[in-house]
This record gives C-alpha cells, sequence and structure tokens, in this order.
C-alpha cells in the first residue's frame, strides 16, 4: 500500500509506524514496571540492566524518528498531483482542481476546489471491500512566500469529514481572504495534530518533518 514514489503525508511505512509507537509505549510501560519491581526487590543489577535497556530502545527510537525526518524533502505539488493519506490500511488522495481568484482595493479572495478521493487500489487485502471509510480530521490552510497562514474563512460543497467507499470521491470548496500583497501562495493539507502524531516515525506532523504542499 505504501510507495515511495507516492506524494504523501508519510515517508515511513504507515502501519509499521503505528505498531513501532504502540510497541514503544508498551514496551517502555513494562520495563519501568520492571525497574520499579527489581528495585524493591532489593535487586539493583537487574534494575539497573531495565534502566539500559530503556535508554537503548528509546535512543533506537529517536534516532529513526529524527532520522525520517531529517530525510524528508519539501515539495510542492502541481495543479491536478494528488497528495496521499495513509488511513493505516488503505489511502485517501486528494488534489486541487481548480483556483479561482477575485481582488478588491485591500485584499482577494482565492476559492479553491480540493477532491477527495478513496483509492481502492490502495486497500488492504484484509479490508471489507464495501467498508466505508471516514478521513481523519483533515486542516487546511494558504501559506505565503513569508510563512504566514491563513485559515479558510467559508466552505460549500461536500465537508472533508463525510465518509467514503471504495472508488469515491468528492468536491470541496474552500475559501480565503488574504491582503492583495500576499505572493507564493501554497496549499497545505494535514492531517489535523495531536500529541501522538509528533513522535510517529515518517509522519508528516513529527519533530522536524517537512511539509507536502499544493503549489497554486
Amino acid at each position: 500500500m505504501w510507495s515511495s514514489q507516492l506524494a504523501s503525508n508519510m515517508n515511513f511505512p504507515a502501519p509499521l509506524a503505528v505498531v513501532g509507537f504502540l510497541a514503544a509505549c508498551g514496551g517502555l510501560f513494562l520495563a519501568i514496571a520492571a525497574t520499579l519491581i527489581f528495585w524493591f526487590a532489593r535487586k539493583p543489577k537487574f534494575a539497573r540492566l531495565t534502566l539500559a535497556v530503556i535508554g537503548t530502545g528509546a535512543a533506537i527510537y529517536f534516532v529513526l524518528l529524527v532520522g525520517f525526518s531529517l530525510s524528508s524533502r519539501e515539495k510542492a505539488l502541481a495543479r491536478g498531483r494528488e497528495k496521499y493519506f495513509c488511513e493505516i490500511d488503505c489511502h485517501l488522495a486528494y488534489s486541487v482542481v481548480d483556483v479561482k481568484a477575485k481582488s478588491d482595493a485591500a485584499s482577494t479572495d482565492y476559492v479553491i476546489t480540493l477532491r477527495t478521493r478513496f483509492d481502492e487500489t490502495t486497500t488492504s487485502p484484509s479490508r471489507p471491500r464495501e467498508a466505508s471509510l471516514t478521513p481523519s480530521p483533515r486542516e487546511v490552510q494558504l501559506v505565503d512566500g513569508t510563512g504566514r497562514v491563513y485559515a479558510p474563512v467559508s466552505t460549500a460543497g461536500t465537508s472533508l469529514m463525510t465518509a467514503l467507499r471504495p472508488a469515491d470521491s468528492y468536491t470541496t470548496e474552500l475559501e480565503f481572504r488574504l491582503p492583495k500583497n500576499a505572493s507564493g501562495l501554497r496549499l497545505l493539507i494535514n492531517t489535523m495534530p495531536a500529541w501522538p502524531d509528533h513522535v510517529v516515525i515518517g509522519d508528516e506532523n513529527s519533530w522536524l518533518h517537512k511539509k507536502t504542499y499544493f503549489a497554486l
């Protein structure tokens, strides 16, 4: 399902990233519990050994987390190209299909038509073929050349939280109001950040990870 050739919110296979995160959390909990048990059982040698295992595991995870973030590259996708979001056992693809601009004396309104598609070729063999998928909460922003971020002032069409079945698609219109002199615009679509995302290997929301934008 995952490919390094896809423009994606991950540069590491999502199932492995999730399993790795859960395994790291579970292993940390068990190791700390074991350390406390050994300590109160007056076996400091085993307690120190367990702490060493915790430190080694944490170091390996940290190296992988930072390594995949540093190996990521910022991208700006041309009109019509898709950015994939891994939903563990399937993929959703987003693309910009139209951009309209209207200016007045002080500002410019941009209406961006975004297409959401459930790529049926990326479903896991174990997933029921007709099972629907509700997208994870998405955050959509316009970013100008100075790094200033703009949120939509209105939306129309199908909500980005609408469930899809394999091969389904829909469009959503998002309106942004920017100062007239704003330039170098890029659209960013990402999963609304939650705290685990920052420590999931290869996730676009993880520390130091570069973003994949849409060029306008």
